[in-house]
């Protein structure tokens, strides 16, 4: 993977900020046909990174770019689209600065929804945050006093399928383009995965497989393990199997008791999803199969 970063040229009249994000067969002459194509569109090239993968066979690349002069996007995309079309391209080309529309879901554990909610508000987050859904009411004060609107969608054993309509015609009416799971404990069915492929993000524990169910940490604990941590991802149908964005750990002795455990490990929680959502709303995560890119900043 390279990566390389231009200040821009000294007093040019600048437009628009924009990134574009590909992946296609790889091949020879792809750098030079997608900078070919933005210095012909009077385009500037602010950051640069690319991958190619020996695995899949597929080229994979993100670019940052400035126009040279106010330039729609719809137009930069139809210029773009028989370059695409050559290489097989699966591509998209959006405002840099455009923030997805979003809903957090939570159930029980507030932990990572009090830490996005802090960094939303004090706009470390670029993302539209739209509402607040959860199958309890534990947080609505919370949400509230955030200024957030909050969703109460019980979730009945035998009902769980009204419960999903729901939160699909929110997301409807919402116009969500990304749900982000803040220790949401329902598993969410193939309509909802399918509805949003690549754009719900979950957040679990590492103490997954060994550890399931209810008291990770009292379990850890009691198996003396010496690293908690956590992984963030894509939600699919396959429970806890979608493509991984971000993972980190925390190394604990044998000092450390069921309290340190679940702390440590929710302070992990916390930044693992608060990065993978921050990467994906600067479209830095591209899916490889059931694997991801991540072109970190």
């Amino acid at each position: 993977m390279s990566r390389t970063r231009s200040p821009g040229p000294e007093g040019a009249a600048l437009g628009e900020d924009y990134v574009l994000t590909l992946s296609c067969p790889d091949a020879h002459g792809i750098v030079h046909a997608v900078s070919g194509f933005l210095l012909d569109a009077d385009c500037n090239i602010t950051e640069s990174q690319q991958y190619g993968d020996a695995t899949s066979q597929r080229f994979f690349m993100r670019v940052a770019f400035r126009s040279g002069q106010p330039t729609e996007a719809e137009t930069l995309r139809a210029g773009f689209e028989p370059v695409a079309r050559r290489l097989e391209m699966e591509w998209e080309l959006v405002g840099a600065h455009a923030r997805p529309r979003t809903l957090i879901m939570v159930s029980g554990l507030g932990h990572c929804l009090n830490d996005l909610l802090f960094r939303h508000a004090s706009d470390h987050l670029r993302i539209d945050l739209r509402g607040v859904v959860s199958n309890h009411r534990d947080f609505e004060g919370l949400v509230d006093r955030a200024g957030i609107p909050f969703h109460h969608v019980p979730v009945e054993k035998d009902r769980k399928g009204d419960a999903e309509d729901r939160l699909l015609d929110l997301v409807a009416a919402e116009d969500v383009e990304l749900v982000v799971l803040a220790r949401y404990m329902q598993v969410l069915g193939a309509k909802v995965c399918d509805r949003l492929p690549g754009r719900i993000i979950n957040i679990h524990h590492s103490l997954l497989p060994s550890f399931k169910g209810a008291n990770p940490y009292r379990q850890a604990h009691a198996h003396g393990v010496k690293l908690v941590g956590a992984t963030a991802h894509y939600v699919t149908p396959d429970l806890d199997e979608g493509p991984i964005i971000e993972q980190d750990i925390e190394r604990v002795d044998h000092s450390a008791d069921i309290a340190a455990l679940t702390a440590a490990g929710r302070d992990i929680e916390c930044r693992v999803l608060a990065r993978a959502v921050g990467w994906h709303t600067e479209h830095r995560v591209l899916v490889n199969g059931r694997r991801t890119v991540v072109f970190r900043a």
